[in-house]
């Protein structure tokens, strides 16, 4: 009889205890002892199994959990003796900053200091102990909400030298999703000031810390180390192109399969490659997303489990308001093309709005992404640059992106989808009246004037535009784009998948100029011009389109007017 599975549970012990679904890396435990870091970073996709990871870490160490046998027993890592041996014997501080997801710095300060107090509370044993002095224990009641910076950022610290003098043995420190509260404060406009009160922490904790035997932190992103990390020079990062621990997070090809026949599932095992494969870590490109694993484990059913537990709202932001380059790139990837790009996985979050590569940075920490192959070239005056091709992870991935520009539309859906249906019935009168609403109510959306001289962009609604086009026609057309750099500049030609129902279009954009034309019905014939002068509909022809059947749109922008001609 398979096992329950039991979805949202990430406390080990409930786990194992309750005999859920439950895939063995207790080998993570074995690995991470003898690579032997003192500080290890860890960066993983949400919902990829790290906070299950740190409590069965925090299970297996921690003196108050003496006898392992419940918990460990017929798992990889009970089968050594000196495992067994290990097991209940280290001082544990766990603590994780998953729920700090406030909108402002004070608020944000505020919640971490009461999880530091959260761990002055649970050893507040420590207090009758006989092994602080009255100093210590009027600094240890001092450990509150509303504390100091230099009390916060000592308190870690502290407690560390506390346990350790109560249980002579050095003590472990594990923080869980670390960089969720940066992501908060970038978002909401205060990460300058909640960077400084973290740095503080982090480096009295793991980098000036006697105390501590050994710690591990885990995160979506790999935060850069000017960021929080300047004095930490004794950090292991390991983030999704590394080596380490490449199939401890996240579910393997091997261990996807048994789970299938388990349940009865193995003639659906294409299926769920094609939905939830693709994630690459390290050497291992065979990774599944454990969260929609486990989710269509119990309802038997594929959907876009993992992709719909986040608002992606940062994600879906920089996209849309970012430049043509991003939007470009973009297109390809959503038609299942890659990109190569050079990029840093250090996340600098200050650099998002400025930096193209900082954006892909992000994608691919999130697990938006996937590495097909990186490499490193020099870039010349002795220099080198790391280069990465990238794609899409998988078809939930794919749908998820689909969803989130569908939504862009949102302030002018109705008019939206009537004008794709005008479209469709070549009604050009129709389409002129609708698109013309659509970009009234969309276009500031779009262009938020964020630029160095801070002047308006129009191309990034048109590439958004273009965007919609792709995710909304995509079962009737295939869309290409001729890109090309400059200003004003856009051509799409919709290929029809089936060339006996639909007609193929060539579309050609261009923005009203007063130095060359005098009115938008000017700027029309000139993008309709373009169109026989460039013969883009050759490109249509070699595929056996007939000429009849191959429509020509130039498309006029002075602002948010539109005028859409028809040749």
């Amino acid at each position: 009889m398979p096992r329950t599975v039991g979805i949202g549970h990430q406390d080990f012990a409930t786990v194992r205890r309750r005999n859920n679904f439950y895939i063995d890396k207790t080998a993570f435990i074995r690995e991470w002892w003898e690579n032997d870091d003192a500080v290890t970073l860890i960066t993983r996709p949400r919902r990829f199994g790290k906070t299950l990871n740190m409590s069965m870490l925090e299970k297996f160490f921690a003196v108050s959990e003496t006898d392992g046998t419940e918990l460990f027993e017929g798992l990889a890592i009970w089968q050594e003796e000196v495992y067994r041996r290990l097991q209940g014997t280290y001082p544990v501080i766990f603590l994780s900053f998953a729920n700090v997801k406030e909108n402002t710095f004070s608020q944000a300060r505020e919640s971490i200091c009461r999880i530091l107090q959260e761990v002055y509370d649970k050893n507040s044993f420590l207090l009758s102990s006989g092994l602080l002095t009255d100093g210590e224990k009027e600094e240890y009641r001092k450990i509150t909400p509303q504390m100091s910076d230099s009390a916060a950022a000592l308190s870690l610290r502290k407690m560390s030298d506390y346990l350790e003098r109560f249980y002579g043995k050095k003590t472990i420190i594990l923080l869980d999703e670390y960089d969720t509260p940066i992501q908060e404060a970038y978002v909401n406009g205060f990460w300058p000031e909640l960077t400084a009160f973290l740095r503080s922490l982090l480096n009295a904790t793991f980098k000036t810390n006697p105390y501590m035997e050994r710690a591990m932190l885990t995160g979506i992103t790999r935060v850069s180390k000017e960021s929080i990390f300047s004095d930490l020079n004794n950090l292991e990062v390991v983030t999704t192109t590394s080596e380490k621990y490449a199939d401890q997070f996240g579910f393997t090809e091997e261990e996807v399969r048994a789970a299938l026949a388990e349940y009865g599932l193995s003639g659906k095992q294409e299926e769920v490659k094609r939905w939830y494969d693709g994630f690459a870590f390290g050497d291992r490109s065979d990774i599944y997303n454990p969260w929609s694993i486990i989710n269509y484990l119990d309802k038997r059913t594929v959907g876009p489990y993992w992709a719909n537990t986040s608002s992606n709202s940062l994600v879906g932001t920089l996209i849309r308001e970012g430049n043509v380059q991003v939007k470009e790139a973009f297109e390809q990837l959503l038609a299942g093309e890659s990109i190569t790009t050079e990029l840093d996985e250090q996340i600098v979050y200050h650099q998002l709005d400025l930096d193209e590569s900082a954006v892909w940075s992000l994608l691919l920490a999130s697990g938006y992404l996937t590495v097909k192959k990186h490499w490193t070239e020099e870039s010349g005056f002795g220099g080198w640059r790391k280069l990465y091709e990238l794609r899409l992870t998988n078809l939930e991935v794919r749908i998820m992106f689909a969803g989130m520009v569908k939504s862009w539309f949102a302030p002018a859906a109705g008019d939206y989808n009537t004008f794709i249906k005008a479209f469709l019935a070549d009604d050009l009168e129709a389409m002129n009246a609708y698109m013309n609403r659509v970009a009234l109510r969309t276009f500031s959306y779009f262009d938020t004037g964020k630029g160095p001289s801070d002047q308006a962009e129009p191309e990034r609604f048109y590439h958004g535009f273009v965007l919609g086009l792709m995710v909304e026609l995509t079962d009737r057309y295939e869309i290409r784009s001729n890109r090309e750099s400059g200003f004003g500049r856009y051509d799409v030609l919709l290929y029809p998948r089936k060339k006996e129902a639909d007609a193929a279009a060539i579309l050609e954009f261009k923005v009203f100029d007063p130095r060359k034309e005098v009115s938008l019905e000017e700027t029309v014939q000139q993008a309709l011009k373009q169109i026989e002068e460039k013969r883009y509909e050759e490109e249509l022809l070699a595929a056996g389109i007939a000429k009849e059947k191959i429509r020509k749109y130039g498309f006029a922008f002075e602002g948010k007017r539109v005028l859409i001609g028809r040749a």
